[in-house]
């Protein structure tokens, strides 16, 4: 449990009584560049190619309306992207549930039998929260926390630790966003009991953490074991970003002594995972066996740049080179999960119902996208990796999305025909379990959200691009707009990379390089 200092006790107590717990939301506010009339095609398009056998809490016949409300606005040349991101955010919406206990999203559309209560499966938790801390009404993400960290441990049987997570860190990022301080006091004594309980469940005496990849939701996968207790990057990493943003949260209500603790463990384990899991001889991060020896490359080993765990040194940007080798990840439908050399790729299909052993999952693509944006923007040393190739990933990515020539998120598909593995299993229908319009707004257009009231954007847009507008978003309590126009004739506003705080010019750059700007 969380020890504190008596003076840190007195802080932690002292916000609680200042800032109480309730919630808070925006209300909807008027963009004020792009209009609705996009979305609202395209939900009449994605509404009548959908049969609609699951209803939750907002109707297809609800859903522009919901949406109109609650997402920004965006628009691109990119006509893939552009209609994948009306999409997901559609699909988003499809999943999200009113419980006895609050608001939950779903991963399944339809029931299976490992879920939890309601439905609920923590394996995609992270991916759901840096999706919806973009939604303007936050009650809706802040209640699904609550109902993890303190409805759900108290089910029996509770499947909070069925998957590994990095909940800390996407909570701390949702903080970003929204600056929720009353919710994060409440949730940060409940996030440090939850990283000591994996410290006793999945820590070795090493330090590392072990997990069997079934429990990473990566079942069959090359290095695989449902019932062996591999040291995989995934869990490694996901443990140091938690412990990186328990730090910062410790520092945020000036608790010294959490803010001790996680930067010493976040330490530790930073140099575990540099020492322990990266095969110097294969220029990647893997997989440790228990007899010591190192599995192949997997698409896991993207991971830790998700975290920005990585030394900024050109022998670890060597590993993004895998990602354009076609006997590495790059395939005609997407990126695999397991290197395509690797001698046992794709053989697992038989007689299981996930195959994580070098077929296309979105859930891993999101991370491996979210990991290359990092490297883009937070690295000095990229090997030569550009932003042209995160955009020419995303877009392979948005043109994945569909089955029959429509729209269409699934389960994992086929690396040379885009085929849906599931088929046409409804379950399959609409999976929730990845991220896609999260990185269009903090990682294609890089709006870098900050704890202070300094925001920083840096887009990864492609220069063959004249114009891109991203409207209506809450930052901070503010509504933002940013646009690049080469011309300053597509949205009459102005020319070059622009910044609006509520209608208001606030920064401006000739070019689509940085920018920066106070909000408040």
């Amino acid at each position: 449990m969380m020890i504190l200092k008596r003076r840190d006790r007195y802080t932690l107590l002292l916000l609680l009584f200042c800032v109480g717990l309730g919630f808070s939301s925006f209300g909807q506010a008027k963009p004020f560049v792009l209009t609705t009339e996009a979305l609202k095609r395209d939900v009449a398009y994605f509404n009548s190619i959908d049969s609609e056998a699951v209803v939750n809490f907002v109707s297809n016949s609800q859903s522009f309306e919901w949406l109109a409300k609650n997402i920004p606005l965006f628009e691109c040349p990119d006509s893939a992207i552009q209609q994948i991101y009306n999409y997901r955010w559609w699909s988003f919406r499809k999943h999200l549930k009113e419980t006895p206990h609050g608001f939950i999203f779903t991963e399944f559309i339809e029931p299976v039998k490992h879920e939890g209560k309601y439905g609920a499966i923590s394996c995609a938790l992270g991916h759901h929260i840096y999706e919806g801390r973009w939604l303007r009404n936050q009650e809706y993400i802040r209640q699904y926390i609550d109902f993890w960290l303190i409805k759900e441990p108290t089910f029996k049987p509770s499947k909070f630790h069925s998957f590994s997570s990095w909940l800390s860190d996407a909570v701390y990022n949702l903080y970003l966003v929204q600056q929720n301080k009353e919710q994060l006091v409440k949730w940060l004594p409940l996030l440090d009991k939850d990283y000591e309980r994996w410290e006793r469940e999945r820590q070795l005496p090493s330090g590392l953490f072990w997990q069997y990849d079934v429990k990473d939701g990566m079942e069959e996968s090359v290095s695989g074991g449902r019932r062996v207790q591999n040291r995989r990057p995934s869990i490694n990493s996901y443990m140091f970003g938690n412990a990186q943003a328990l730090s910062k949260m410790g520092k945020l209500f000036q608790i010294d002594s959490l803010v001790d603790k996680y930067n010493r463990k976040a330490s530790i384990l930073e140099k575990l995972v540099v020492d322990s899991l990266w095969g110097s001889e294969g220029d990647f991060f893997r997989t440790r066996y228990p007899d010591g020896q190192l599995a192949a490359r997997e698409a896991i080993g993207f991971i830790p740049w998700y975290f920005n765990l990585p030394p900024d040194q050109v022998e670890f940007a060597k590993a993004w080179l895998q990602l354009t080798d076609t006997a590495g990840f790059q395939a005609p439908w997407g990126l695999t999960t397991a290197e395509r050399r690797e001698p046992t790729f794709r053989t697992r299909g038989t007689g299981h119902s996930c195959e994580w052993d070098g077929a296309i999952w979105p859930f891993a693509t999101t991370q491996t996208l979210k990991g290359l944006a990092n490297l883009l923007t937070n690295y000095r040393n990229r090997d030569g990796i550009d932003r042209k190739l995160f955009y020419e990933k995303l877009h392979q990515y948005a043109r994945s999305h569909q089955k029959n020539g429509k729209p269409y998120i699934g389960e994992y598909q086929d690396e040379k025909t885009g085929y849906w593995l599931k088929g046409d299993n409804p379950r399959s229908t609409f999976y929730n379990h990845s991220g896609f319009c999260d990185l269009v707004i903090n990682d294609l257009i890089g709006l870098k959200p900050g704890s202070t009231n300094r925001l920083s954007i840096k887009p990864l847009v492609p220069d063959t691009w004249d114009w891109f507008c991203l409207d209506n978003l809450v930052y901070h309590g503010r509504t933002l707009t940013v646009l690049w126009d080469k011309t300053g004739k597509k949205y009459g506003k102005g020319k070059g990379l622009i910044l609006f705080v509520d209608g208001k010019r606030v920064a401006s750059g000739k070019s689509l390089g940085e920018l920066t700007a106070k909000i408040n």
